[in-house]
């Protein structure tokens, strides 16, 4: 109880530190696998792998979409919950978490695996690269009920007070993955099944660890008899607020469908190898940016339930000033040293060409996606499901498919047109944000 009610007496700065640096080092940590695996199976498995593994993300973004559809809006209403002193209902949302997660999980599994080669086609799979993604996300499938509650459980974690916990199950996951994957790519010759099946056990292993912390009777919020039931009210609320990161991961999925088929039928399976290298890089760095939205996000959801608007407002500050800068790295390293990051990934001296150019275009405007990446996650952390699903829909959707689609034919080389949209689409949602942003931070300081 103490380590929930700290939200709301310590100073923001030292809460921020607290809660986000767990945050981004688990974030970072689960970036940094990603780098690890696309690098081992790059080297392990040829390019035609990596264009597999770039066809294979938006379908695991989908799966991502639903897992945090429950669990980002359960924790939310969690922090909501707790800064109003309702620890009976707090109880019960972990139930729901448990039970709505186990669900959605197999429901999408089963779909999956039924309409997979289809699924993957539409994502912009060829028939060379649809041989890796299909062996890849098969595995993932089968085990993704145990995805969808490690993120659920985390996201609890991080609500209770407990992001270092979150951090730790985190880091117990990648660890585990990293000492497998050369064992199952390279050893047992496995391929991209044994890097999607190294991913299922290090799954597996975290979420019984994060079991043991949830049946310790002594936390405020535990395992107990009689929060297993659904509860409607709960159930409603929680999805309403989860309503915006899953739409926006799902509409970055769908995104990434039009792109990869733009890239496919523009530049073919070398220029999506180049986007999935790009990809990785950027995604680093936003995992850090979201380890930090993780951070604020607790702090946030109290204090707007306490009704201490100056200390939600000062969080918010805080952590849009940070990610920031965290992306205007990416931003320089990605304008200025594109060969050297892509020979991380992969020595083909094609690819390496092939990617420079897309890289500084594709980075030119990341300084302004981290401030709309908090902004989002602000009107998320404090329940405001309207505006913060259009926010999520204005660089995914609104700007960036028509874009994508209309651009490409006005360029000699419609190639630079797809790469282009990108950018051009982070400008228009980041001054979207800021008029929305100073909108309502104008209501709120009436208040103070």
């Amino acid at each position: 109880m103490n380590q929930a009610t700290e939200l709301g007496i310590e100073p923001v700065r030292k809460l921020l530190l607290k809660y986000a640096l767990p945050g981004i080092i688990a974030m970072t940590a689960s970036s940094l696998y990603n780098i690890v695996d696309s690098i081992f199976i790059g080297h392990g498995c040829g390019m035609m792998a990596l264009g597999g593994l770039t066809v294979a993300k938006p379908f695991m973004d989908v799966c991502a979409a639903f897992g945090t559809f429950v669990g980002v809006g359960a924790s939310t209403l969690l922090s909501i919950k707790l800064g109003e002193r309702d620890y009976e209902s707090s109880a019960r949302i972990l139930g729901n978490v448990i039970v709505l997660n186990a669900i959605l999980g197999t429901m999408l599994a089963v779909v999956g695996l039924i309409w997979l080669d289809p699924i993957l086609y539409a994502f912009g799979a060829s028939d060379e690269t649809i041989v890796y993604a299909r062996d890849y996300m098969q595995v993932l499938l089968y085990g993704n009920v145990l995805t969808h509650i490690f993120y659920g459980l985390n996201s609890m974690l991080r609500s209770m007070g407990h992001p270092r916990e979150a951090m730790a199950a985190t880091i117990v996951a990648v660890g585990i993955n990293v000492i497998l994957d050369p064992i199952f790519i390279f050893h047992l010759d496995m391929g991209v099944r044994g890097a999607a099946l190294a991913t299922m056990i290090s799954q597996a292993i975290a979420v019984l660890w994060q079991m043991r912390i949830f049946c310790d009777k002594r936390e405020v919020v535990h395992f107990h008899a009689g929060i297993w039931r659904l509860d409607k009210a709960i159930t409603l609320r929680a999805m309403a607020i989860g309503l915006s990161p899953f739409l926006m991961n799902l509409a970055h999925c769908f995104v990434v469908i039009i792109i990869n088929n733009q890239l496919k039928h523009y530049g073919g399976d070398i220029a999506l190898a180049t986007y999935g290298i790009i990809n990785r890089v950027i995604f680093v760095f936003a995992m850090i940016v979201m380890g930090l939205n993780q951070g604020m996000q607790p702090i946030v959801g109290y204090n707007y339930g306490a009704k201490q608007y100056k200390r939600m407002l000062r969080a918010f500050q805080l952590t849009a000033f940070c990610a920031t800068l965290v992306m205007l790295v990416v931003c320089l390293m990605g304008v200025i040293l594109p060969e050297w990051v892509t020979k991380v990934f992969t020595h083909d001296k094609d690819l390496v060409a092939a990617t420079i150019v897309p890289m500084r275009i594709l980075c030119c405007s990341m300084f302004l996606v981290g401030f709309q990446m908090v902004t989002g996650n602000f009107f998320t952390s404090i329940g405001m499901a309207g505006k913060a699903i259009f926010l999520s829909l204005t660089r995914q959707v609104i700007y960036l498919i028509p874009l994508a689609l209309l651009i490409p034919p006005l360029f000699i080389d419609p190639i630079m047109g797809v790469w282009w949209s990108l950018p051009i689409s982070d400008c228009l949602a980041a001054l979207t944000a800021m008029i929305m942003l100073l909108i309502e931070i104008r209501k709120f300081r009436r208040c103070v």
